[in-house]
């Protein structure tokens, strides 16, 4: 207990899912937390969750693609609570009708999820920083994704969004690293949040194990402790960097699995 005792963390897209999990390991490790969520319910119910097991949490709308309700998030949360510690950029948006091939996906959804996925980690941080430059420093945290190391067949907007957060992530760290700012990424794999379980047919849920070098899917908590660990004194020497959590989903020669099928057959 008491790992991150009384920081103050600002989580976007905290209502549900892999926000939901850091907010709530934030506040149980002892720091006050704002949950900012498009779904302002939810952001609030999260928060009032919070408070019922003992810690100390506010939520409020916010909407990442607009610029003037990310710094109302940010300095509400300096309002509230008097400083800002920690910044978790954690808003991600996908469309698999739209965000197709490079010649074939719709322009408009390549405009959106650039603003959604990346300009928001980049607002974010604009607003935090000078926050966390007058109190001595502070962590943060931007949620990128395997998709930004890896081609695919569609995703590709959403991909090169991603891929853009790794590398913003690099610069934030470089720019501010003298104010005692650090600045580090997550990059998930396949997680089961309510989302991909209530979106994703078991059998396209059942492809992405058989590549898994670990045999089953992550949860919400394997990355929620990652970014406790990031927002954490524990890893005050790091920055600039992006954990892959990804169950060992894309170190593996991609032909294994057909080829450990093949050599069955011979036997």
């Amino acid at each position: 207990m008491g790992r991150v005792n009384d920081k103050v963390a600002l989580i976007t897209g905290g209502a549900s899912g892999i926000g939901l999990s850091a907010a709530t390991l934030l506040a149980k490790e002892g720091a006050k937390v704002v949950i900012g969520d498009f779904n302002e319910e939810g952001a609030k119910e999260a928060a009032a969750s919070i408070k019922r097991d003992g810690g100390e949490a506010s939520g409020l709308f916010l909407d990442a693609a607009k610029e003037e309700s990310i710094k109302e998030a940010v300095d509400f949360t300096v309002q509230q609570y008097g400083t800002l510690n920690v910044l978790y950029n954690n808003v991600g948006l996908t469309n698999l009708q739209k965000d197709l091939d490079v010649v074939n996906m719709d322009l408009e959804e390549w405009d959106r999820l650039m603003n959604v996925n990346l300009k928001s980690v980049l607002l974010g941080s604009r607003y935090a920083i000078p926050y966390m430059k007058k109190d001595g420093g502070g962590s943060i945290i931007n949620t990128a994704s395997m998709a930004g190391f890896a081609g695919d067949s569609i995703r590709s907007a959403y991909g090169a969004s991603k891929a853009g957060v790794v590398n913003l992530t690099r610069y934030i760290a470089v720019q501010y690293g003298k104010d005692h700012i650090r600045c580090n990424a997550v990059a998930p794999g396949l997680i089961l949040t309510p989302a991909a379980k209530n979106n994703m047919p078991e059998e396209v849920l059942g492809i992405f194990e058989k590549f898994n070098a670990l045999p089953y899917h992550g949860e919400p908590e394997d990355i929620g402790n990652a970014v406790l660990f990031l927002a954490s004194d524990e890893s005050k020497f790091m920055t600039g960097q992006t954990l892959q959590i990804e169950g060992g989903h894309y170190i593996g020669n991609p032909t294994m699995s057909d080829f450990n099928a093949f050599m069955q057959q011979q036997q």
